[in-house]
């Protein structure tokens, strides 16, 4: 099987010489760490710095790892209010290096990993920063699929049904042993799917802190990172999976990438509260109150946790991108948890 650490830098330079224009070799690859999906790599060669992201060799689950619909997208938002990086070449021959993979421009900036901002100097920088994640959450949703387009990146119907029908059977065939807490929250999720009520936006799938880049001064987004769970869909759905760092420990266990705030004195540090921070991007998008929100929370937490679960299952098979994947699979009876205590929110 292919390492999913190492290219050969020969022959992708070679490639790369021959397909994309003014690039020039010799090249030295070096992966980045992190990351538990699609391995990235940055790509030093005498005409720059690049990035090169590749799904990983081997088996994948269905569905998975879609490296080719990253790049449209990213190419889609290259002239909108999204702030991403520019691609310059989709390769879909496995030949090459293994897999498929894209190339695309290297940006310098800061990401945090934390979500309390402690390195921040002040509370003002860090509330700014929670404001700008939500200005460009609000940028996502707000793009003209039409323009764009990008009106046939998903399917139509209820979005949460599809969602669920998707990482169910991801989870089950990922599944390397019964979690009680993941098959309550299941069972309970696929009966209180709520009414499609026609919302429908270009939605990220994984927008968190550690998949912003800010610019050097941590006054902007330079750019949205990892668009790899991207679709047409609920923009709620974006919007709970970010707050749902608001409900996760400030320590995570099992190697998680970004830490949460439960346990964290935000107000102190200028953060906002969930509260307070649907309310901004309420105003934002002209929305009144949001209803389901419980639903929308407790379905964040269940589709995380079916995420790591396929992580861990990778890492059993060999083809984890991340020397840390095999801990994930730890993370997945908290989450349900989690997920399981929200729901007491409606009784």
């Amino acid at each position: 099987m292919t390492n999913v650490n190492v290219l050969d830098e020969n022959k992708l330079c070679r490639y790369l010489e021959a397909n994309q224009p003014d690039f020039k070799g010799p090249i030295v690859a070096t992966k980045f760490p992190g990351g538990q999906s699609n391995p990235t790599f940055k790509i030093e060669s005498s005409a720059g710095p690049f990035v090169l992201r590749r799904q990983p060799p081997g088996k994948l689950l269905k569905s998975a790892h879609a490296v080719d619909r990253e790049y449209r997208v990213l190419e889609a938002l290259s002239e909108t209010d999204v702030p991403v990086a520019e691609v310059y070449h989709l390769c879909q021959d496995p030949d090459v290096i293994g897999s498929m993979f894209y190339i695309m421009e290297y940006c310098d900036g800061n990401i945090h990993w934390s979500s309390a901002l402690e390195a921040l100097e002040s509370n003002e920088k860090r509330s700014l920063c929670y404001d700008e994640m939500n200005r460009v959450l609000s940028a996502i949703h707000s793009v003209d699929l039409e323009k764009v387009g990008l009106l046939d990146y998903g399917k139509p119907g209820n979005y949460f049904q599809r969602q669920y029908d998707r990482w169910s059977a991801q989870y089950r065939s990922s599944e390397l042993k019964v979690i009680p807490e993941m098959n309550e929250l299941i069972a309970w999720l696929g009966g209180n799917v709520p009414d499609d009520d026609g919302k429908v936006s270009l939605v990220h799938g994984d927008y968190r802190l550690d998949n912003l880049m800010f610019t050097s001064d941590n006054s902007r987004i330079r750019a949205v990172l990892d668009w790899e769970l991207s679709t047409l869909g609920h923009p709620y759905a974006d919007l709970a999976y970010q707050c749902m760092g608001m409900r996760l420990p400030a320590k995570s266990a099992g190697g998680a990438s970004s830490s949460g705030l439960v346990g964290v004195n935000i107000e102190a540090l200028g953060i906002p509260s969930e509260e307070a921070y649907v309310q901004t991007y309420s105003d934002r998008m002209g929305l009144g109150k949001i209803d389901n929100w419980s639903f929308y929370m407790a379905f964040s937490f269940f589709r995380l946790a079916a995420i790591l679960q396929g992580v861990a299952k990778r890492a059993v098979d060999g083809n984890a991108s991340s020397e840390k994947a095999s801990n994930m699979g730890r993370m997945v009876q908290p989450l349900a948890v989690n997920g399981l205590n929200i729901l007491t929110e409606l009784s």
